[in-house]
């Protein structure tokens, strides 16, 4: 261990006696540690990104994030995006890379290894959250009290949520009853449920497989939030759109944990300093307005045919939903308790949106 690495533990340790745990106390140990820090050669993180850059996800989730880190920890700690599963394209292997070290940092659709993160079927139940701040915010303060199993080995920079799921297909769908037998790509296997239960043929499939799936008859349509359904393409092949508001869909950017706490104090505190709730408030501003303009452009465009469902359709749909959450919550008690938990979450969330109003 170098000098220079030693000064800087030991100034860790002092600074960290007499801060407080605020963003201010971080902000100033960061700067007093940080030009220390700058002596030695930057460390340089891979980040795993497998969809492209040129989309609202990255703007939202990705490029914050990292530009902040860059920007305030120019010539200590540098994060290098490879957008385009440049470091690999499989969706349900980005855990494992990260885990293995192949990229440091990784877009984590965790829909696509359920097993790895079991908790996560309730969050993706269809009808308990109401919008994408709602389910992000929920998501991510589950995670800073540790309530989710599957991420010990992980350390998470940013939990976010879709916005609730419509149902886009190449077919017509003027009703609920139109989805029988159509064939439509989920996310999850909780969003493959939601759909058998309504009478559609599921295929859990990734995002960026959807488009080549759909023009190729592979499949009638698909399960997509909005923003979602322009970044891959499938608005150019699927002009029908069912707004029947279906589960959101939770994903992640994850770092490994054990390249995290090996990380000098200051890049940790730097780190942390746009993890969590700071990355959490840019997804909601930056994707959240993205949803609205890309709905509010599908709802304009005359070749496309835009259903609301109807009030009996929409009551049909909620017994699903409702009869999905108790039947998940009568496996364990476990299950049960997550479930109060999240409800208190979200109760919370919808008081406080209540009195800002």
């Amino acid at each position: 261990m170098s000098t220079i690495e030693n000064a800087v533990k030991m100034m860790v340790a002092s600074v960290s006696l007499s801060i407080k745990a605020t963003h201010w106390g971080a902000a100033t140990a960061i700067a007093v540690l940080l030009p220390l820090a700058a002596a030695a050669e930057p460390i340089t993180l891979k980040l795993a990104f497998f969809p492209s850059e040129y989309t609202e996800i990255y703007e939202a989730a990705i490029k914050p994030f990292v530009d902040r880190v860059n920007t305030e920890g120019k010539g200590v700690l540098v994060i290098k995006v490879y957008p385009d599963g440049a470091l690999g394209k499989a969706v349900a292997k980005q855990p494992q890379m990260v885990l293995d070290d192949i990229a440091e940092i990784g877009w984590i659709i965790p829909g696509q290894t359920p097993y790895r993160f079991p908790d996560n079927q309730l969050l993706e139940m269809p009808g308990l959250f109401h919008d994408l701040r709602e389910g992000t915010l929920a998501y991510t303060r589950l995670l800073a009290g540790n309530a989710l199993r599957g991420y010990r080995d992980f350390f998470v920079i940013g939990a976010f949520m879709s916005a609730p799921t419509f149902v886009h297909s190449r077919k017509p769908i003027s009703a609920l009853a139109d989805l029988k037998g159509q064939k439509i790509r989920a996310n999850n296997q909780m969003e493959a449920e939601m759909l058998e239960r309504l009478g559609a043929i599921p295929t859990v499939m990734p995002s960026v497989q959807v488009a080549t799936a759909v023009e190729r008859g592979a499949i009638d349509g698909a399960a997509l939030s909005v923003a979602a359904l322009v970044d891959f393409h499938v608005s150019q092949k699927a002009k029908n759109h069912y707004l029947l508001r279906g589960g959101s869909t939770p994903l992640l950017l994850l770092m490994n944990r054990k390249r995290f706490e090996s990380l000098p104090a200051p890049a940790q505190m730097l780190i942390r300093k746009y993890s969590g709730e700071p990355a959490a408030a840019a997804w909601i501003e930056s994707f959240g307005d993205a949803e609205r303009e890309q709905l509010d452009k599908i709802r304009a465009d005359p070749e496309r045919k835009v259903v609301v469902p109807s009030p009996s359709d929409w009551d049909s749909a909620r017994q699903i939903y409702q009869s999905m959450i108790d039947a998940w919550a009568a496996k364990s008690a476990h299950n049960r308790a997550l479930l109060a938990r999240v409800r208190t979450e979200i109760a919370g969330l919808r008081k406080a949106k209540e009195m800002r109003q």
